[in-house]
């Protein structure tokens, strides 16, 4: 069986520490705490689980954190989690199965991150992520944001297990685009992959234009990870529609098949776009390949299942409702109810494709 010590930064989560290491303490084998900074009792709860807490002087990166952390592990794999993040019972007992003798050979284990969640609390958007590491080589996480380490050795893709995020917070800061900002600033050059991520930033915080700008400079260069080639796209068509108009949107959307082969998602936004022209038709034909298409998690980029199956159903729903063909209508409908029997959208249209039936002849 592998050990595993489990790494985490954070500073003043007394409202979540407690419940992330109740739902993975008996699966790992060590605990490290580096505090940067908590003034509320993130460190008191901290202790109640380990003795090994160690404070380090937050400078606006997080990789530097991460790297410390990793730098106080002892055991053969070190792991990262948010305060903010759990492990499921079921995901729990997987990750004490794998642990026993899948990962012996591994060097990197990269998990799925599940991220939103329907109405019964099922995942709908995920994502991979390096999450274990074995420490004996070479591993530096890199990057003052969205920090990740280039996975080296073997790679084993841990399918049967999860992290679920599962956040508290009810408003977006701006540190992550501040410490942007100040790299800017400083003359230290923001890498490819910085660039999608700053342009990400600058979209959350409605400066369209200069994401726009970001965007294309990202883009324009060849290099760089397929999916955040994908993903810009399509941040970069929201900003169209923001500041442009809806051919620069379809231009950037279609802009994405130029890295792979079409993806639900792309198709769904596209679909979209063009139920706001009213071209219910053409919509149609979008929303249709939408569900045509495979999943693929294993490319590692970002996954929606809504738009395998429950999104593009309902906007199937709605574009046959506006061409007149009724019982097409009300079976996407159904269909989209397969998906998500809770959804207020598929509820509504429910009741009202029933007193539809009521009142025509």
């Amino acid at each position: 069986m592998v050990t595993v010590s489990l790494c985490m930064i954070v500073k003043n989560e007394e409202k979540v520490l407690a419940r992330c290491l109740d739902s993975i303490r008996a699966a790992v084998d060590e605990i490290i705490i580096v505090d940067t900074g908590s003034t509320d009792r993130t460190k008191e709860i901290a202790a109640q689980y380990t003795e090994k807490i160690f404070d380090f002087m937050w400078d606006d990166d997080f990789a530097a954190a991460r790297n410390y952390s990793f730098s106080k592990a002892t055991m053969e794999f070190a792991m990262w989690l948010d305060a903010d993040d759990v492990f499921t019972e079921k995901d729990l007992l997987q990750f004490l199965r794998l642990k026993e003798s899948a990962w012996e050979n591994a060097d990197t284990v990269m998990m799925r991150y599940n991220t939103a969640f329907d109405e019964e609390g099922q995942p709908v958007f995920s994502y991979y992520r390096e999450r274990l590491i074995r420490l004996s080589v070479p591993h530096t996480w890199k990057g003052r944001v969205h920090e990740a380490i280039a996975c080296s050795g073997r790679v084993v893709y841990a399918e049967d297990v999860a992290v679920t995020h599962r956040s508290v917070k009810t408003a977006y800061s701006d540190r992550n685009l501040h410490i942007y900002e100040r790299q800017i600033r400083e003359g230290e050059a923001l890498t490819l992959r910085d660039q999608f991520y700053y342009g990400r930033e600058l979209y959350y915080h409605k400066k369209y234009e200069h994401a726009r700008q970001v965007l294309e400079k990202f883009l324009s260069d060849r290099s760089g990870w397929v999916e955040n080639k994908i993903e810009a796209c399509k941040i970069l068509a929201y900003c169209c529609l923001e500041t442009g108009g809806p051919e620069d949107a379809f231009r950037a959307l279609t802009r994405s098949f130029l890295y792979d082969l079409p993806r639900a998602e792309i198709c769904c936004e596209i679909g979209g776009l063009l139920m706001r022209l009213e071209n219910w038709r053409a919509a149609v034909f979008w929303f249709e390949l939408a569900r045509a298409l495979p999943q693929n998690a294993a490319n590692g980029g970002f996954l929606s299942a809504d738009c395998h199956g429950y999104l593009p159903c309902i906007q199937l729903c709605v574009c046959y409702y506006r061409l007149g063909e009724i019982q097409k209508a009300a079976e996407y409908n159904r269909l989209a109810g397969t998906y998500r029997p809770l959804s207020p959208a598929y509820i509504y249209n429910l009741k009202f494709f029933s007193e539809y039936r009521q009142n025509t002849p």
